[in-house]
């Protein structure tokens, strides 16, 4: 597997990214990992279902949102659910350490459009990310 190929943040409208994790250290690393390595601005985090829920209904935009399944408070289940019929245009990614089967098939019924490990596919999400990016129109000086 190869890294992403850096993304010249002058060439490229930044991906507006949402995170719901509710391990902070997870929070902190990934944040950095898809600010440093792509053309990402993260719009906001929330590390429960409550949370995650609020901020779907501000209204404020973002073109991804990363869902963590299992929480402290509630389920990424229901932020799928919820963010498919509020945000249809957003693309939905769920990042787990709970990435069988049966959840991956759970996921996508619920709208994700990826499921990814996060012990196993940090690679893959981030070249997801990276596509992404790179679909996005430029921004207009």
């Amino acid at each position: 597997m190869t890294s992403p190929s850096p993304v010249r943040a002058d060439l490229a409208s930044p991906l507006r990214c949402f995170l719901v994790e509710d391990s902070a250290v997870i929070r902190q690393n990934l944040i950095a990992t898809l600010e440093e390595l792509l053309a990402v601005q993260m719009v906001g985090t929330a590390e429960d279902e409550r949370g995650a829920l609020e901020w779907l209904r501000t209204g404020a935009e973002c073109d991804l949102m990363i869902v963590d399944i299992f929480l402290r408070q509630g389920t990424g289940l229901e932020v799928l659910r919820q963010a498919r019929q509020l945000r249809p245009e957003t693309r939905l990614v769920v990042l787990t350490n709970f990435a069988t089967a049966d959840m991956r098939k759970r996921c996508a019924q619920l709208g994700a459009d990826q499921v990814f490990d996060k012990s196993a596919e940090l690679e893959e999400l981030l070249a997801y990310c990276e596509e992404l990016s790179n679909s996005k129109p430029l921004a207009q000086p």
